[in-house]
């Protein structure tokens, strides 16, 4: 911007086609100390003002933000020194009297506050959890204990989500330093950990990581200190810049696509008297913050670091960053027994439906806070079946060690409902006193739940608190906008769709048919397009006829005579009963005939398998603990009242809903329900519908936000649902 030149040039469609599976950034980026300057700030201005531009997108961290909105402060003075040294006349500075700015914030730390993710974290944290992985490998085989150091120099959110979503020994933050002693309390954990059979032990540090004096902690000064301590054999690795490359998850390019649009949404809307904004993410909902009050709050959070303020630091980077280092707390280190208070309940847990990656990260959360609340914890082996067949073990706090990177469900899970076994549930219910049931599954876990509620007044062994986390690839449960699972599915599909169209590069011009899985539930092929930039997405939500695969095919064609070599379609399994898979291959194939060949691939049963997202770990991970906490409350309220749940509150569903973490009671959510197609009447991700075909090329209208509504960086008394 301050060069001018050919630096700034007009964007078009095919300037920006097949960029979405891109790292990084195809304009560049730099950090620019000219502009920190009023004289680098004076140049850009004339460049923009010579191209008649007077709205500012800018994606960047605090430090971009910040800039911007300097600039848009003093944009008139800058106009006016302008016309006066003679290089823009009086007409340019009326015509372009304000700049209007919309931020959107690209940094992989998730450093910034008002927002819940910011874009790249997400492919960020995909980076590290598969070095992870890979190290957990060779650290099991070798009984080695491994540091992991990776980025945040100043925020500790990629150290503590990656700490959650691999289960490791310990994690050093800036926010939250280790209290005097921590040397000696570490070297204790990792021994006991070694002596309760654990053949590895992994420690992840932040760049940034300091102690209560702020000095910093190294990974080197940790590795000496397990070597001389310990004598274990320790390695360090630092992940460094391969935490910014690769290509874009799935998440990150469906939040990065609804965040643009709010943008331009937003530029669209402004006067001169908006305030400059910052589009945001708050729980499943896209919001705009006032952009001062962002800034402030972020550097807010550095000022209270360095003065020590690390409580108040902890909380300023928000409830969702809280919420994690809490639960991390508590499912890393074990309380020792005697300071446990017993409550004398049992509590099962038991997978429903088929397997959804991140079942096993939410039990094994289960399974410890239920332990770090006094609970004993049973788990209950293959479903309802299982169930009924006396398939019941008590579950311990090392039980479920490493369970958070497994696919599948360790447990087994299995699609049959407990209508014809409820004496049989019931009487092993009785049998082992089972006071709460937390069931994770799909569809089938929530048809469990109806018929479980439903034989309350014959059995009254039911009568318990019951709650569900919904787990499931279709993302088909109603009361929550998100289903553990949902998103590895989504990742696999976009992984395969990117594979798919790179197949095709240097050939000639080619379109692929994708079936992907869903039932009725149309999520995964509507979000998987979003995602991997295709030209169609057939799903059963939306009915089409002929016309209009008529219109989507020719309007491929057109769109194939360009530069464009590449067209991506989805159908979802169940979308149409006639327009099948092959058929619509087919109809593309003699249609494009002397312009593109087709290919199809069904995806089928890879999209329910493979290690869990980042994603899906944490996500399993917190909303099973909230789960847990849920069903220790209700527990407390019965105490010395006799242990009988009746009302409809004691069956719930857990899930999020726009910007709240909600507990819907089943019995209300049977409204809800389009119980022959298994999905809810209304979802959410319907909306971001249009936003894909206006991404392929179609004129289609997008609903967004509420015009010009600014909201404030606050939390209400209502529960977050940040992710």
């Amino acid at each position: 911007m301050v060069d001018g030149g050919n630096n700034i040039m007009e964007a078009n469609w095919e300037s920006v086609s097949s960029i979405l599976q891109v790292g990084g950034t195809i304009i560049g980026s730099a950090r620019c100390k000219a502009f920190r300057t009023r004289e680098g700030r004076l140049k850009a201005a004339h460049n923009l003002v010579q191209r008649g531009i007077t709205n500012l997108c800018v994606i960047g961290g605090d430090g971009s933000l910040t800039g911007a909105n300097i600039f848009r402060e003093e944009w008139s003075a800058l106009l006016e020194e302008l016309a006066q040294d003679g290089k823009i006349s009086k007409e340019d500075v009326q015509k372009h009297g304000y700049l209007n700015v919309v931020g959107m914030v690209g940094s992989i730390d998730n450093d910034f506050c008002g927002t819940d993710m910011t874009i790249g974290t997400d492919s960020a944290l995909h980076r590290i959890i598969e070095v992870v992985d890979a190290i957990m490998t060779t650290a099991q085989s070798h009984q080695r204990t491994f540091v992991l150091e990776v980025m945040g120099r100043h925020c500790g959110y990629l150290a503590l989500v990656s700490a959650l979503a691999c289960g490791a020994d310990w994690v050093f933050l800036p926010e939250s330093p280790p209290e005097e002693g921590w040397q000696e309390r570490m070297c204790v954990k990792l021994s006991e950990n070694r002596a309760r059979k654990k053949r590895l032990n992994i420690i992840i540090v932040s760049e940034g990581a300091i102690d209560t004096q702020n000095k910093p902690i190294t990974s080197e000064q940790i590795k000496d200190l397990v070597v001389t301590q310990l004598g274990y054999d320790t390695r360090v690795t630092i992940l460094g810049h391969v935490q910014r490359g690769g290509t874009p998850s799935a998440f990150d390019r469906i939040l990065a696509s609804r965040m643009g649009v709010e943008a331009v949404v937003a530029l669209l809307q402004a006067t001169p008297e908006t305030p400059a904004c910052v589009v945001s993410l708050s729980g499943n909902q896209a919001v705009r913050l006032p952009l001062v009050e962002c800034v402030q709050m972020t550097q807010g959070v550095q000022k209270a670091m360095d003065e020590k303020r690390f409580k108040e630091a902890v909380q300023l980077r928000g409830r969702s960053f809280e919420g994690n280092l809490n639960i991390y707390q508590q499912l890393c280190i074990k309380k020792p027994d005697s300071q446990i208070t017993k409550s004398g309940c049992n509590v099962a847990v038991i997978n429903v439906g088929a397997p959804a990656a991140g079942m096993n990260a939410a039990v094994r959360s289960a399974v410890r806070v239920g332990i770090s609340e006094g609970h004993k914890m049973f788990a209950v082996y293959d479903g309802f079946e299982g169930f009924a067949k006396g398939q019941i073990k008590e579950i311990g706090w090392s039980d479920v060690g490493g369970w958070t990177g497994q696919g599948g469900s360790i447990l087994g899970t299995k699609r049959i409902l407990p209508a014809k076994y409820l004496k049989d549930i019931a009487s092993q219910m009785r049998a082992h006193s089972i006071n709460a049931l937390l069931i994770i599954g799909g569809f089938e876990a929530y048809l469990g739940l109806l018929e479980l509620s439903a034989a309350r007044e014959k059995h009254e062994e039911f009568c318990v608190p019951m709650i569900m986390v919904p787990a499931t690839v279709s993302n088909n449960v109603p009361g929550s906008d998100f289903s553990i699972g949902a998103d590895t599915a989504l990742n696999t599909i976009t992984d395969t769709c990117d594979r798919i169209k790179q197949s095709a590069s240097g050939t000639k011009r080619r379109v692929f048919i994708i079936e992907t899985m869903g039932g009725y539930c149309g999520y995964l092929a509507n979000m998987g397009a979003l995602s991997a930039g295709a030209d169609a997405a057939y799903i059963f939500e939306e009915p089409f006829d002929i016309r209009d695969l008529q219109s989507n095919v020719e309007h491929l064609t057109e769109k194939m005579k360009t530069s464009i070599q590449r067209g991506l379609v989805l159908r979802n399994e169940s979308c149409n009963e006639n327009y099948t898979t092959d058929f619509i291959y087919q109809l593309y194939s003699e249609e494009g005939r002397g312009v593109f060949d087709c290919r199809k691939n069904v995806l089928g049963h890879m999209q329910q398998g493979g290690a869990p997202s980042p994603f899906d770990r944490n996500f399993g991970t917190k909303i099973s603990a909230r789960a847990m906490q849920w069903i220790t409350g209700k527990l407390k309220e019965m105490q010395g009242k006799g242990r009988k749940f009746v009302t409809d509150d004691s069956i719930c569903v857990l899930g999020i809903n726009q910007r709240n973490l909600l507990f819907r009671p089943v019995a209300e959510l049977k409204e809800e329900t389009d119980f022959e197609h298994r999905i809810p009447k209304v979802q959410w991700w319907l909306k971001l519908r249009p936003l894909m075909k206006i991404l392929a090329k179609y004129k289609a209208s997008f609903e967004v936000s509420v015009p010009s509504q600014l909201d404030h960086v606050h939390f209400g008394p209502e529960e977050p649902a940040a992710i």
